[in-house]
């Protein structure tokens, strides 16, 4: 009350004051002594509002400028782990390094899985925490297999910026370009690190322009190493103009020299390159450009970050960070061009207004809104990522998961680095923490319960393949069906389902190696093995034309028998259509009672669950339902579902059904003279070439080939190039088979069904 009688007294006695003056003056003006009178007045009284004003702001406001949230991410052995080791080493989170693929059997801090350590690859994005110059980092380490793509998805959704690390030797590889795609789609700001200049044959102009070419990077070298491969020794800042050298065991005396001058006209014209980009997309830096004023570090900065944050322009780092060099500056470029959470609009989807797009704030002042990016079976119990938006979460509160309607209890508040943890009070918007105990689904949204906000649905990509899988021994299906379960709610493209007919559990993923590692990991984390059947494609199956349905279901038994009559017709989706199944009901008047409609809705989507041509689902159907008949008494919703079932079966065939089947995007990256035998075995696979690039002394061969061709390549292409290739694939799309494969399938399905 106290708080509130002082902030008033100034507004009543302004009010008296006015009040007395114009009751006073009546329409003159007032004498020179009120004036001053009331011209300091209005002074203090604004002085004091603005100080109440500055008292509120800074509490948040300078810790969110303070705080980064980065991914690393870029193509398998790029270095990316080894970076953020580095990084991690020099934040002074770790006291010692380790390497991926170590002689001294410690592993990579941020490889925290066994499986990872083993085969030295990245499979769980690891959330870290650390500080650089007073700034709050905090990184997600994201995995580089196309078959975790969901993982490298999740963590972009709730960064601020990222850093793609490219190889130097190997340049923009296949999944460089998927990692920048899903950055675009996430609309991330970022910058690229050119690793591994200590390798034979590093090139990092010649990256460079291939970032600009494949990525359509608008890209320039903010630094130029001194000397490659074997010679390199450090780096020169471009926007300081300064030399930079890395001493000590581990890099971590970084010391700054004058620029050499056997290397001033190099660094003046790539400087100038470096303006002449930025001042292209900086309209501040364009005018000083052009009226050939001096441009200064300072000046040079500032538009680099301005260019950074509006995604206009990729700062390009370089380094090592296997031979420590370069990891402080990349550390000070994140610092200085990737932006803070207030910097980053990030969208809301409000549920009570029709998934209306509202902005978020992003500050700690608003209502909280937090995402569950990611979960893990931790030794206590189920842990959950939250990346939070606006407000602030604090221990002991309750939040409500939007997606559920549930209210829970925070119960335990966690800073994590990779999987040790710190327990914390309260975070603010921004702030990536991890919560214990909370029941939910990845991709799930909390907020405090005031409004309904969900933060936007993450493209969670159809899986692609399955696999049958049963333990070995009958006592550990208990562990088996709770790994299963644990698996399907850290990862949504992992699905588990029942064949019916031969009973067994089948597990579908993104590929080979994604299936293949959850059977690792329940043998490992779980201790159960498991029997592994032969893969299985996930076809689907689809109509070509409209075909008409008239069913009447009869049956009379003693007592209250059965009946109900469907007519209509079912037609397949103009392409590209969101939906892949459509129902409409056209009945003019009541020939079938509205109550029994969704009872035939449902007989047709079970009944489109397995086509007869090859038992799997049907897609792109549309059903339009355009008149029928019901009995008085006999007529039930048991009734009208048989007889939307029979009526689908009746008129499926007529429809001239496809089988639809997964075709991947493969790129496969060989030395050119084996380029003749492996695009031959492309087309043996029925593969469709698409593209054929030359990348120094490889062939870059793009192709589009079905899945069912595509078991077992990697053997079969490592045989053919002296196992020298290297290939990666990622789904692409559902198209229909030929004739001839259809036949087979056809006949193979049917031979297989008597026998079951």
């Amino acid at each position: 009350m106290a708080g509130f009688r002082r902030s008033s007294t100034p507004r009543l006695l302004y009010s008296f004051y006015a009040s007395s003056l114009s009751r006073s003056t009546l329409s003159s003006s007032p004498s020179p002594a009120t004036a001053l009178l009331l011209g300091n007045f209005h002074l203090r009284y604004s002085s004091s509002a603005a100080r109440v004003k500055e008292d509120k702001e800074p509490w948040w406001k300078e810790s969110m400028e303070k705080l980064r949230n980065i991914g690393i991410s870029a193509h398998i052995d790029s270095g990316k782990t080894t970076l953020t080791e580095r990084v991690l080493y020099y934040t002074g989170r770790i006291h010692e390094i380790h390497e991926v693929r170590g002689k001294d059997g410690v592993g990579a801090k941020m490889d925290s899985m066994d499986l990872e350590r083993e085969k030295g690859i990245t499979i769980q994005s690891a959330a870290t925490y650390c500080t650089w110059n007073g700034y709050q980092v905090n990184i997600i380490d994201t995995p580089g297999h196309v078959d975790f793509t969901i993982e490298v998805e999740r963590a972009l959704r709730v960064l601020d910026g990222a850093i793609l690390v490219l190889c130097s030797v190997g340049g923009v590889q296949s999944q460089s370009i998927t990692v920048d795609r899903q950055m675009r789609r996430y609309e991330v700001p970022r910058l690229a690190f050119i690793n591994k200049l200590d390798r034979m044959g590093a090139d990092p102009w010649k990256v460079l322009n291939q970032a600009r070419s494949k990525l359509r990077h608008h890209s320039a070298a903010v630094q130029v190493p001194i000397g490659l491969e074997e010679e390199f020794k450090g780096l020169i800042d471009l926007v300081q103009l300064k030399a930079l050298y890395f001493h000590g065991s581990n890099g971590e005396k970084v010391t700054t020299e004058e620029v050499p001058a056997d290397m001033e006209a190099l660094v003046t014209e790539k400087r100038r390159e470096l303006i002449e980009m930025v001042s292209e997309v900086d309209d501040k830096l364009a005018e000083a450009f052009l009226s050939d004023e001096p441009i200064s570090p300072a000046d040079l900065e500032a538009a680099v970050r301005r260019a950074t944050v509006a995604r206009k322009f990729i700062p390009v780092f370089m380094g090592s960070a296997f031979k420590n060099k370069g990891v402080q500056p990349l550390l000070n470029g994140v610092l200085s061009y990737l932006p803070c959470p207030i910097e980053v609009s990030n969208y809301a989807l409000d549920q009570t207004k029709n998934e209306e797009k509202i902005m978020l704030n992003g500050t700690p002042d608003g209502r909280l809104v937090a995402l569950a990016f990611k979960l893990e079976e931790g030794r206590f119990g189920q842990l959950t990522y939250l990346r939070i938006y606006e407000g602030v979460i604090k221990r002991g509160e309750f939040i409500v998961n939007v997606n559920t309607g549930k209210k829970i209890k925070v119960p335990r508040l966690v800073r994590m680095h990779s999987d040790e943890m710190e327990d914390i009070q309260e975070a603010h918007a921004g702030q990536i923490v991890a919560v214990f105990g909370v029941d939910c689904a990845s991709g799930d949204t909390f907020t405090d319960g005031s409004v309904k906000y969900t933060m936007t649905s993450m493209n969670v990509p159809e899986p692609v393949m399955s696999l049958a899988v049963q333990p070995v021994s009958k006592d550990s299906g208990g562990q088996f069906s709770k790994a299963l379960n644990r698996f399907q709610k850290e990862d949504p493209t992992f699905r588990v389902g029942l064949d019916p007919e031969s009973g067994q559990t089948i597990i579908s993923g993104m590929g080979e190696l994604h299936l293949d590692i959850y059977v690792e990991r329940i043998k490992r984390e779980y201790k159960v093995d498991a029997t592994v059947g032969k893969p299985r494609v996930n076809f689907r199956e689809t109509v070509t034309q409209r075909a008409e349905f008239d069913y009447l279901h009869k049956k009379q038994t003693g007592g209250q028998g059965q009946y109900g009559r469907v007519c209509g017709y079912i037609e397949p989706l103009p392409q590209g259509s969101p939906t892949k199944f459509e129902f409409e009901n056209i009945i003019v008047g009541q020939a079938i009672p509205s109550n029994f409609i969704p009872a035939i809705e449902k007989g047709f989507r079970e009944a489109a669950n397995s086509g007869s041509l090859i038992g799997h689902p049907v897609e792109n159907l549309r059903v339009v339902l355009t008149d029928g008949a019901a009995h008085a008494v006999d007529s039930s919703e048991l009734a009208f579902k048989l007889a939307s079932i029979y009526a689908f079966r009746q008129c499926y065939a007529a429809a001239r059904p496809v089988i639809l089947e997964p075709v991947m995007l493969v790129e496969v990256k060989v030395p050119t003279e084996f380029q003749g035998t492996v695009g031959g075995d492309i087309n043996k696979r029925k593969g469709v070439i698409v593209g054929n690039d030359q990348d120094g002394d490889d062939s870059i061969i793009t192709a589009n080939v079905p899945l069912n061709n595509m078991f077992g390549y990697s053997t079969s292409l490592r045989s053919m190039t002296q196992g020298k290739g290297e290939f990666t694939m990622e789904y692409k799309e559902h198209l229909p088979v030929s004739n001839d494969v259809q036949m087979k399938l056809v006949s193979n399905y049917k031979g297989s069904k008597p026998a079951e």
